[in-house]
């Protein structure tokens, strides 16, 4: 989890300004399944490529971007958290800007700029009204490429990330997600929590941030969505202006290989009435063939909200927790299936111990054909939701190159979904789940014994 909070009026305004076009969008791009979604590839003159979705009937543009491989995985020992704090010290003031000037600027102007480190990757999202898209892309350009780090800033960001390390000291969330993966991943970078700690971000200063932004950020890492009201043609010029100026090479060290070690439940006591826990195992990558069974599956168990098994199980029938879920989750190096509950420390046994029951039967029986369906309905019904704003069509685009999924994907994804059998997924639960190495980090003082 990344601890740092702007608490700035643009960040609002890009809310309201992508939600303008969200009934737009709907209706024209994702009204009928049969509508084609074009998605153009727009290569500029200085070599710089973005995927494109035009839409004019709204004036405004998104840009979102990523650096591949420039996550927090691969901060350097001692300097856990670079990548975030980086993140929240990009658009502190660039060029002749401080952090005041930079930022009223932008307000003044209805746009945004917002930057943020994962694991594997460091990204960065902008917004715009059409009027005053040349000065966003300078804005940008300048963010980029001659970021300040004054000491101001850089105090204030460091102070927002330190406050929310120690509220994660006793959160026990917090606490349940970070021994998880320090217990998967042991000493892989993964392991490490991508704000850092106290100590490292005690310890970060300028020079630090400067040789991020030098090594990290290059043109050939660089992956860019765009969607809203541009043409190929005028986006061209943009792509340079805005990412020309970038060095051409980055020099990251390669995150690790790395195979998770999955088995056992740690307990953390801590003096709270209720326990958190989560759960994970080995997962399926992205890019497997059996994936979508897989999604379906999850879907079906505990992914799906209030419709999921687990939900059905622990909640409803038996009120033992208000909240249940699992997910999949694919890293560059690791995937996992995942999933976490909170729950009362005398029922937290109850709950480990019925939600292993429905991983061993979702294992041996499967999924029904009325289930099967139910899934793709809804999942194929609630995907072009996901589109009804230019923020999230030009982050999908972004995705879909990061996973290499292709430039018809946002045409092709239900048919992908319609055609997984019953078979399918049953084989794939009977292959994927794995009762008997589950990993469970326990954070609470739980009452009997505990067994998933």
């Amino acid at each position: 989890m990344s601890y740092i909070a702007k608490n700035t009026p643009v960040l609002k305004m890009r809310k309201t300004l992508l939600g303008l076009a969200s009934a737009t969008l709907l209706m024209t791009a994702f009204a009928s399944q049969a509508s084609a979604v074009e998605v153009q590839e727009v290569t500029s003159d200085g070599g710089i490529t973005a995927w494109l979705i035009e839409d004019h009937l709204n004036p405004l543009l998104t840009v979102d971007f990523a650096f591949k491989g420039a996550g927090s995985a691969t901060d350097p020992a001692g300097k856990d958290g670079l990548a975030n704090m980086v993140s929240g010290l990009i658009d502190e003031g660039a060029g002749e800007m401080d952090s005041q000037t930079f930022r009223t600027e932008m307000e003044d102007r209805s746009i945004s700029i917002s930057f943020d480190a994962g694991r594997d990757d460091f990204s960065g999202s902008m917004v715009t009204l059409t009027r005053e898209r040349d000065t966003a892309i300078d804005l940008l350009r300048l963010a980029l490429t001659e970021p300040r780090f004054d000491d101001e800033a850089v105090e204030r960001i460091r102070a927002q990330v330190m406050s929310g390390l120690r509220r994660a000291e006793t959160d026990p969330g917090d606490i349940a997600g970070k021994a998880f993966f320090k217990s998967i991943f042991g000493d892989h970078p993964y392991a490490n929590p991508v704000s850092g700690t106290i100590a490292s971000v005690s310890s970060l200063n300028a020079n630090d941030f400067r040789e991020f932004v030098r090594h990290a950020m290059a043109r050939d890492n660089l992956v860019i969505g765009v969607a809203g009201d541009i043409t190929a043609e005028e986006l061209g010029p943009l792509l340079d202006e805005a990412f020309g100026g970038l060095p051409e090479k980055s020099d990251l060290p390669a995150i690790p290989e790395v195979t998770p070690k999955f088995g056992g439940i740690e307990v953390i006591q801590q003096d709270i009435p209720q326990s958190q826990a989560v759960w994970g195992q080995k997962g399926i990558a992205r890019k497997d063939p059996d994936f979508y069974a897989a999604y379906i599956m999850n879907y079906i168990l505990g992914g799906g909200g209030f419709s999921s098994r687990l939900t059905e199980e622990v909640r409803e029938k038996r009120g033992l927790a208000y909240g249940i879920y699992s997910y999949l989750a694919d890293m560059d190096k690791a995937e996992l299936m995942a999933g976490g509950v909170a729950t009362r420390n005398d029922a937290i046994g109850q709950s480990l111990s019925i939600i292993g029951d429905e991983w061993q039967k979702m294992k041996d029986k499967g999924v029904s054909q009325e289930e099967l369906d139910n899934a793709k309905s809804y999942l194929t019904g609630a995907f072009p939701l996901r589109f009804t704003s230019l923020g999230n069509l030009s982050g999908m685009l972004v995705g879909m190159q990061m996973q290499d999924l292709g430039m018809d994907f946002l045409d092709k994804r239900n048919s992908l979904v319609e055609a997984v059998t019953l078979d399918d997924v049953n084989r794939v639960a009977g292959e994927l789940l794995d009762p008997a190495n589950v990993t469970v980090t326990v954070v609470g003082q739980p009452e009997g014994d505990l067994a998933f």
